[in-house]
């Protein structure tokens, strides 16, 4: 069978399907999905249930793998593979972590609007989240379309922004939660990373307003101007006509492209097991050639 896909927004995403992610990927498939990225930027696969191999494996396809905040944290892992980023509330050792233990903590702070990464050079592209374990309510994940946003701002402040640029900082979303316990070497690990406001998505040349919760300061403005800026521009940004929810069946793979979105995690009772695994590339000319 070939990817056949049906739109799942009047904006952006669609549901794939027609190619069965727990094999190999041929060229022709390879292509048809980037294709696919490039035009809806969010796919949802239904009952793919991946192995953990199966999940890596998929996602090197399409590029080299990000570890993210793990360069900072260095934590011990309940995961065996680094490259599997474990979205869940399960400790180290396999237990529902405390309300107030720092796996929580990353789970709060994906509750805040994000793209995966924007505070690295190179930045994340794909993210892939696979569901395996999901509450009895709740933990719905939501995407917001940057190149929508950026269709609709006004004549004035497209200008404003045309040359504007942001700092990311990753530790930006755990200080805004009250978590200011890092060394200065863990600060230091993953400096700041600049991108304009006004960006072009490199598959689709589509512009984007490139915001997010870890984008902290606009060069050359004061701080505090910069961040109610910031924050209106990101509140527009997701506006819900602008916002797909996606509801977790267990077995879903989600790609998302973090270049043309922004997303987030929703509430659930964090007493309650819920387990999601995401590989992530970075965007690299090697990505960019692998996935063409």
């Amino acid at each position: 069978m070939t990817l056949q896909l049906k739109p799942i927004h009047p904006v952006f995403g669609a549901q794939a399907s027609g190619v069965d992610l727990t094999r190999p990927l041929t060229d022709a498939d390879r292509h048809a999905i980037n294709a696919a990225m490039n035009e809806h930027a969010v796919l949802v696969w239904r009952g793919q249930p991946l192995t953990p191999q199966q999940q890596i494996d998929f996602a090197k396809s399409f590029g080299p793998l990000d570890i993210g905040l793990k360069r900072v944290f260095k934590r011990k892992e309940r995961l065996e593979d680094e490259r599997l980023i474990d979205i869940s509330n399960v400790d180290a050792e396999g237990n529902v972590a405390r309300r107030d233990s720092p796996k929580n903590l990353s789970n709060f702070a994906n509750q805040l609007w994000h793209s995966d990464s924007s505070f690295m050079n190179p930045r994340a592209a794909y993210s892939m989240l696979h569901c395996v374990i999901k509450p009895s309510w709740g933990g719905n994940t939501e995407f917001a379309d940057l190149r929508a946003a950026y269709d609709t701002l006004d004549t004035r402040t497209k200008a404003e922004i045309q040359d504007l640029k942001a700092e990311h900082f990753a530790l930006h979303t755990r200080l805004l939660l009250g978590d200011d316990a890092y060394t200065d070497d863990q600060k230091k690990e993953i400096p700041p990373a600049v991108w304009p406001l006004v960006d072009s998505h490199p598959g689709s040349g589509r512009k984007v307003l490139f915001v997010g919760v870890h984008a902290r300061q606009v060069l050359g403005w004061p701080t505090a101007e910069s961040r109610m800026y910031l924050q209106d521009l990101l509140e527009h940004a997701t506006q819900r006509e602008r916002v797909y929810v996606h509801e977790w069946q267990v077995g879903d793979l989600v790609i998302w492209d973090n270049r043309a979105t922004l997303h987030r995690g929703r509430r659930y009772d964090v007493a309650e097991r819920r387990e999601l695994r995401r590989t992530t590339i970075n965007d690299t000319p090697e990505a960019l050639l692998m996935a063409a």
